[in-house]
């Protein structure tokens, strides 16, 4: 199993979550690669209005550019590209991009967007239809990426003879990871998707991934593709085992993931209120990165 890490981008005011400066997101990033974490994703949010506050974050296709120079081994990725954000022309070629600049280690993960409605309203980005949307802007990501060219014309989406001319180390780019819960969203993953992805963040969630699966498996064989040939991820909030557990138990909790077909978890470690707080979450991770490596 291969074992990814996040890196929040989120601050929110009054201390809550500080503000993660550019030198703290990289050093977090080669910290990753030291310890021997296979991939490092970050979120994609303009805001996150709440109730009381606004949280922000910096814009995620440049940091990953950023982080690309900054590291050498680790994939890099996203976990997800909000999709209403960018034009589906403009995430393929910013893709390809990002793939170029790591040497090929570039991960597409993307999604319909999970931010609050009111963060898309602010800006002026249409994110009704959320589903037709996404679907016709992944068609063209897809194409794009696979085969160089792409044409649609979507009831909101469209592309006429596009072409990415300039290919970065693989012939068919990146590989597209699809965050997919409902039914239609797994349909959508078995279409398009290299990689299937979902989250949990409790006990609660573990337990509904089997039937997760299930339905991914037939969504896969109801458009005659071989489910074995999507590859299965899982975003896993800290902590995974309750109380003050050993690296071999942590270790095991997510080998048991294994078992269900997951390939590749991301962890999510609990946030902390200072950088080197959260740094120090990174480093913690060495001995259940080598436990979960050797199986």
């Amino acid at each position: 199993m291969r074992l990814g890490v996040a890196i929040p981008l989120l601050a929110l005011p009054e201390g809550r979550y500080p503000v993660p400066r550019w030198e703290d997101i990289h050093t977090r990033a080669r910290t990753a690669e030291e310890v021997g974490f296979d991939l490092v994703v970050l979120e994609d949010a303009l805001s996150w209005p709440l109730d009381e506050v606004t949280g922000g974050a910096w814009e995620s296709i440049a940091l990953l550019g950023g982080l690309a120079t900054a590291t050498s081994t680790i994939r890099l990725g996203h976990s997800v590209i909000n999709a209403p954000y960018r034009a589906p022309g403009l995430v393929a070629k910013a893709a390809e991009t990002l793939d170029e600049m790591s040497g090929g280690r570039y991960v597409l993960g993307i999604g319909a967007g999970n931010t609050p409605d009111a963060d898309y309203r602010a800006f002026g980005i249409p994110a009704d239809h959320r589903y037709t949307r996404f679907v016709e802007g992944l068609e063209i990501i897809h194409d794009l990426l696979k085969r160089g060219e792409a044409s649609l014309a979507g009831r909101f989406h469209a592309a006429d003879g596009a072409q990415l001319v300039l290919r970065g180390p693989r012939e068919q780019g990146p590989p597209i990871v699809v965050a997919a819960g409902g039914p239609r969203m797994k349909r959508a993953a078995a279409r398009f998707a290299d990689e299937w992805n979902w989250w949990t963040g409790s006990a609660d969630d573990l337990a509904a991934l089997p039937a997760h699966l299930d339905d991914l498996d037939r969504a896969c064989e109801e458009i005659g593709r071989d489910p074995a040939t999507l590859r299965r991820s899982l975003d896993v909030y800290f902590p995974v085992v309750e109380g003050d557990p050993s690296d071999d138990e942590v270790a095991a909790r997510l080998l048991s993931l294994e078992e269900l077909g997951i390939e590749e978890v991301r962890c999510y470690l609990p946030k902390q209120t200072t950088h080197a707080a959260n740094l120090a979450e990174v480093t913690a991770m060495a001995g259940v990165v080598e436990r979960v490596h050797r199986g």
